[in-house]
């Protein structure tokens, strides 16, 4: 991997947190070396200070990700700027990860690691999955609500997949589902995907159109078949209310039933446009609340809430500290996710 700072000091202090975990690491001392180094040598990932002289973190990445040949290597801008908008510019500029200052090296050494199995399975791709898989990266990043939600369910789904029993290409399905789960969004206006509040009958039918696109995205792609029915399914119930085929009970394929239990808990413990983030007790609430009304498998929820149970939410990336709703923003049949 390749540090980037023109303070050598902190780049050598990067160097000795990530090199025993196993990692070999370059320097730079600026944008300009960074980016004829990374042409050259492909690292796995960056990780670059903002605040240079001539080409800083933001031009940088810019140029990285512009790059057909560098543009899946992860980047992670390390800055003292903690605004909003120094975010919304990283973002713009095409940042995979933030590290604020001063960082910590548990959380670093996390982040690195999460980027890294991303990398690792983007290389694993070929180049038309690459490309939906970046695109189902920037649709997320759409919405600053849902940073790390893909990550998220990919962890979720799989842990509840291995907990279950599944065979590795069913856990394999699940991690990639919850990348690709929403792709389809990429049809949807940003006037009803970040709309504040409750959506009108004609704009919730737009929304239910993801899954369908999606669906149409991956279907050309082999590599891609375990995948497509959680693409389309996971937001089918078991009582035949859900969409896009109004599927019942056992016609819902398992993963998609996963992925559509894991989703909802995700949306429901994260803030959202139409809502603020639900404590873990009140999120349980909800879901079980779904099982009984036969939307969902009540065994599939009870596993799952034992399973997260211990995680903490601030640990899987975007989800803040819970607080207590007194009103819900719109009802649970209408909820996004």
């Amino acid at each position: 991997m390749l540090v980037v700072d023109d303070i050598a000091g902190n780049a050598r202090l990067l160097e000795s947190l990530l090199a025993p975990d196993g990692h070999i690491v370059r320097t730079a001392a600026n944008g300009a070396e960074a980016l004829r180094l990374i042409r050259v040598k492909h690292p796995d990932l960056v990780l670059m200070d903002v605040m240079m002289p001539h080409v800083d973190g933001f031009e940088a990445c810019r140029a990285i990700k512009a790059d057909p040949s560098t543009r899946l290597i992860p980047v992670v801008l390390v800055t003292a700027l903690n605004d909003s908008a120094s975010r919304i510019r990283g973002i713009e500029a095409g940042a995979d990860d933030f590290v604020s200052k001063p960082f910590n090296a548990h959380e670093l050494r996390a982040r690195v690691r999460s980027l890294l199995r991303i990398k690792r399975y983007t290389d694993d791709l070929d180049s038309a999955e690459s490309v939906i898989v970046s695109l189902a990266l920037t649709i997320e990043a759409r919405d600053r609500t849902t940073e790390g939600h893909c990550q998220r369910l990919a962890q979720y789904a799989s842990a509840l997949g291995r907990t279950l029993g599944l065979d590795e290409d069913d856990v394999s399905a699940l991690e990639r589902g919850g990348y690709l789960h929403d792709v389809g969004k990429v049809g949807i206006p940003d006037a009803v995907l970040l709309k504040r509040g409750a959506l009108t009958p004609s704009e919730y039918d737009v929304i239910k159109l993801h899954p369908i696109i999606g669906d149409r995205l991956c279907g050309e792609l082999r590599s891609l078949r375990n995948v497509r029915p959680i693409v389309r399914h996971h937001h089918e119930r078991l009582d035949g209310s859900g969409y896009p085929d109004g599927l019942r009970d056992d016609a819902i394929p398992l993963l998609a039933q996963i992925m559509g239990i894991v989703d909802v808990f995700d949306a429901l413990t994260t803030e959202r446009p139409y809502k603020a983030v639900f404590p873990f007790t009140r999120a349980a609430e909800e879901l079980r609340g779904e099982a009984a009304r036969g939307w969902r498998r009540a065994d599939l929820v009870a596993m799952f809430l034992e399973q997260v149970r211990p995680v903490s939410l601030l640990s899987l990336g975007k989800a803040k500290p819970a607080t207590v709703l007194s009103t819900v923003a719109r009802p649970p049949e209408h909820r996004r996710a």
